[in-house]
């Protein structure tokens, strides 16, 4: 499988497709079970599907036909909302809103160290939900941001949170990305803005994360923010139905290029092709979408997803076309 596309939805199905022609190539059916699926990943190999679906994490082989996952995990008492993969495929990095980053030995499918994304109460730590966890290029650290307004970064070398910005006060990070060459972080807010830093080696004089600038992506609620493989597109989705595309000069000039339009609802998610060129979303409208960067045209559409004979909801894409 030189493509893998995947989506998931609230009907509590997740979908495998033919990238090109759009056709549906497997269904894992969790009849009789609950729980919607909140986001997916690939491995780096293309052998696993790892499926936050509520409190749990699913992984399934990606060759079976079988709708049973090889393993669950399960150890969050609340919604999985971001899964991670580490660069080996070994390793599991997930986060939830129960305030706690898991990371997971896939070898044993324990857990292998918890961060708690807290904070000291008057009589007991209380727990900030997480929205997104990253996994740093370097394999050494991770990005979380939550519904505190805080982003935080946690070095897996000495097993603590090392840094911490608050860009807009307590208002909610919805979404972090993180350079492929590590270069810079970006975040957007449950408002629409998006803050960007640059990011500077540890030994230097300069602060670790050196903001370098924000600006308004969306009016309305923003969902995901995603820097392209090769640094040189921003794609930002939201409930105002569209994905925009923002060109990024070499001193971190962030232009409007293009305006993705077809989606009819909220758009949750979205993934780029290995070669930046091409890009997957998924939208409340029920489809997920194949938009090619150059023109900001739909190449294809993605249709399936329901519950009983109503349409639902896509919330979570995943793909994977490049080496395995």
């Amino acid at each position: 499988m030189s493509v893998i596309l995947v989506t998931g939805s609230y009907d509590h199905e997740i979908r495998f497709w033919e990238a090109w022609s759009g056709i549906c190539s497997r269904t894992i059916a969790r009849s009789g079970e609950s729980g919607q699926v909140n986001r997916l990943a690939i491995s780096p190999d293309k052998r696993l599907l790892a499926a936050a679906i509520h409190k749990k994490v699913y992984i399934y082989e990606i060759t079976s036909t079988s709708s049973t996952p090889l393993t669950c995990l399960d150890a969050h008492t609340n919604n999985v909302t971001s899964v991670s993969f580490h660069s080996e495929g070994k390793w599991l990095v997930t986060g939830s809103e129960d305030g706690t980053i898991r990371i997971w030995d896939l070898r044993s499918t324990q857990v292998h160290r918890t961060y708690d994304n807290g904070a000291p109460g008057k009589f007991y730590p209380f727990f900030y939900d997480l929205n997104d966890v990253c996994v740093h290029p370097n394999q050494g650290e991770l990005i979380s941001c939550d519904q505190a307004g805080c982003i935080k970064q946690w070095d897996l070398s000495e097993n603590l949170c090392s840094h911490e910005l608050t860009p807009a006060g307590d208002v909610p990070i919805r979404s972090v990305s993180l350079a492929s060459d590590g270069s810079c972080l970006v975040a957007g807010n449950n408002k629409g803005k998006c803050y960007v830093w640059k990011i500077n080696e540890e030994k230097s004089d300069l602060p670790r994360y050196q903001a370098v600038t924000k600006f308004s992506a969306h009016k309305k609620y923003l969902t995901r923010v995603l820097l392209s493989p090769d640094v040189k597109y921003l794609a930002t989705c939201s409930a105002d139905t569209t994905v925009k595309i923002w060109s990024i000069s070499q001193n971190y000039e962030f232009r409007q290029e293009k305006v993705l339009q077809g989606h009819q609802r909220w758009v949750w998610d979205c993934a780029f092709s290995a070669d930046s060129a091409y890009l997957v979303t998924a939208s409340s409208d029920h489809t997920a979408r194949l938009w090619e960067m150059a023109s900001g045209e739909t190449v294809r559409q993605y249709n399936g997803h329901h519950k009983g004979e109503t349409p639902s909801a896509a919330v979570c894409c995943a793909l994977h076309d490049g080496a395995g």
